[in-house]
């Protein structure tokens, strides 16, 4: 059962829909990544350009939340809580944005035999984001569950890291690999792991919402 109504229920339904674009914006920069490996720079391009319309989209949904909050929505004392909550989700978004562009922009050669593991670093940050976006949602209804699975981001993002720390050694070690593209790549999946890590920021403020809420 929600904890909250009115104008409180109103912030979540506009924070949902944040999180939504969010997740969409992850979406077309998976399927960029995929056109990118698959060598078709022409669709790569075209999922560039929808990851800047769903991160533009976001910022807005971004800037409505915070006018609500600052038109009455909770007590004062709380809402810079949920201001920081949707800059940290937004954060999310801006990560892909940001290896989206180095990507398109950089062009670095793909290493045939990495595919699969750069794909599944894309799709471990997705996945430490589709747990955030289960523990936002709690927020409403159960802090306890809500802080439950902002401790599973965490473990979500540690995975992430791993997953990193190994596909980037794998590249350096590549014979195949030119050292222009070795130092591109490095920067491309560190902006990958970026993903993962802005959601675990955003686990960090539900995590301290939640212990606050339960006083």
């Amino acid at each position: 059962m929600p904890i909250f109504g009115g104008k409180e229920s109103s912030v979540f339904e506009a924070i949902e829909n944040h999180l939504n674009v969010v997740n969409e914006s992850l979406v077309a920069f998976r399927e960029l990544m995929v056109a990118y490996l698959e060598g078709d720079f022409e669709r790569a391009r075209a999922f560039e350009r929808e990851v800047d319309e769903l991160e533009s989209k976001a910022d807005t949904l971004r800037r409505s939340i915070e006018t609500m909050l600052y038109e009455g929505a909770f007590l004062p004392a709380n809402r810079g809580d949920y201001v920081r909550l949707s800059e940290l989700i937004d954060q999310v978004a801006d990560a892909a944005e940001s290896a989206a562009h180095t990507l398109i922009l950089a062009r670095p050669k793909v290493p045939e035999e990495l595919k699969e593991e750069i794909l599944n670093l894309v799709d471990s940050a997705i996945k430490t984001y589709a747990v955030l976006v289960e523990a936002v949602n709690a927020l409403n209804s159960d802090v306890d569950r809500a802080t439950e699975l902002a401790k599973a981001v965490e473990d979500a993002e540690e995975s992430a890291d791993e997953v990193e720390y190994d596909v980037k050694g794998k590249v350096f070690e590549s014979e195949t690999v030119t050292t222009y593209a070795k130092l591109v790549w490095n920067q491309i999946l560190t902006k990958v792991g970026d993903i993962a890590d802005r959601a675990e920021d955003a686990s960090d403020q539900v995590m301290l919402m939640a212990i606050k809420r339960r006083g």
